[in-house]
């Protein structure tokens, strides 16, 4: 992932993205840079529009965001913990009880 961090970062300062600079920022974090990966990162980002690819990505989170943000505003009352809390211990006592029967 930190390849693919540097090549953003150079994308975002307005450098180009090639080896020597992938390795340099690298290097710079104090992350060993393998040649091999650094290679694949530039062949794979050969002829990608970054800039395009960020957009499309934030497209697709966006929505995902949204559809979680209303289930953190109403977290549970004591009121429902307890409820769940008790729901729980009952069915834990009938599964209990259950096994009893297996048993005699």
């Amino acid at each position: 992932m930190e390849y693919v961090y540097a090549a953003l970062l150079l994308h975002k300062a307005g450098k180009k993205v090639e080896e020597g600079s992938v390795r340099n920022v690298l290097e710079a974090a104090g992350v060993q840079a393998d040649a091999a990966r650094v290679k694949a990162l530039i062949a794979a980002l050969d002829g990608v529009n970054i800039d395009e690819a960020i957009r499309k990505s934030a497209v697709v989170a966006a929505p995902a965001a949204v559809a979680s943000a209303p289930a953190a505003a109403s977290a549970p009352s004591k009121e429902d913990e307890k409820k769940k809390d008790e729901e729980e211990k009952k069915k834990e006592e009938e599964a209990a009880a259950g096994l009893g029967a297996l048993f005699g």
